[in-house]
């Protein structure tokens, strides 16, 4: 029987390729939204080569708009979408201080406006396959003296991230009546492989990462997991 396809939205090399891979290689057709079309193209060939059912959707996901025909795309050309996967990232650094409102505003609308819109355009198909919506979030969305502390010079990375934190919290709750399943691994770590990973100690392996999600999707019992031990956490921390 066929699988429902897997939406991965924010592609890049590093988490999402391997959940692109890992969920591909189960059987998952799989869908790329991204803006960079050279990245998307290169990602489409490499995984056909390996056997996986891929197409690629070129689209700015700060634009709703964009969001939505992409969805309306992805579904009439790939069939229902029974997993979302949201792993959009904005790097904008500066404190509290120096980071220009506008900036704040991208993030935030970034991570948190056009989740919920993919979400929202997504719904039917997820609540007809009892689907899963996974998200990828980092440490600085919790709320850890150590982690704030560390997070002063990317002011508007840690209040977006925290943002998208509790509307994941709210959604899972929001979505259990429809059987549908929210799950987050929050990476504490740079990500291997990537250029925020490289020459740095403290990094995670995008597979790992991918393995994670795929247990957050077949088990269906935990929302949050945490991967990595870059900054030190305080039991507080882990159930902010």
């Amino acid at each position: 029987m066929m699988k429902n396809t897997i939406l991965i939205c924010g592609y890049g090399p590093g988490i999402s390729h391997a959940v692109a891979r890992r969920f591909g290689k189960a059987g998952h057709p799989v869908a790329l939204i991204a803006r960079n079309v050279q990245r998307l193209t290169e990602a489409v060939a490499e995984l056909t080569a390996e056997g996986i059912q891929v197409q690629a959707f070129p689209a700015d996901l700060s634009d709703v708009k964009a969001i939505r025909r992409a969805v309306t795309d992805v579904r009439e050309t790939m069939g229902p979408i029974g997993i979302l996967h949201w792993n959009v990232f904005l790097d904008i650094e500066g404190d509290l201080l120096s980071t220009p409102p506008e900036d704040l505003s991208k993030s935030f609308d970034l991570r948190v406006v056009g989740y919920i819109t993919a979400v929202q355009e997504s719904m039917d198909d997820l609540a007809a396959s009892k689907g899963t919506v996974l998200v990828t979030s980092g440490v600085m969305a919790l709320d850890d003296p150590q982690i704030n502390a560390f997070a002063v010079d990317y002011a508007a990375i840690a209040i977006s991230g925290a943002a998208q934190r509790k509307a994941t919290h709210i959604l899972a709750h929001t979505l259990a009546p429809h059987d549908i399943h929210v799950g987050e691994v929050i990476v504490n770590g740079f990500v291997e492989g990537t250029p925020g990973g490289s020459g740095k100690s403290n990094t995670v392996s995008p597979t790992d990462i991918a393995e994670q999600f795929w247990a957050l999707h077949t088990a269906r019992r935990v929302c949050s997991v945490i991967i990595g031990k870059a900054v030190p956490i305080a039991e507080a921390g882990i159930h902010g």
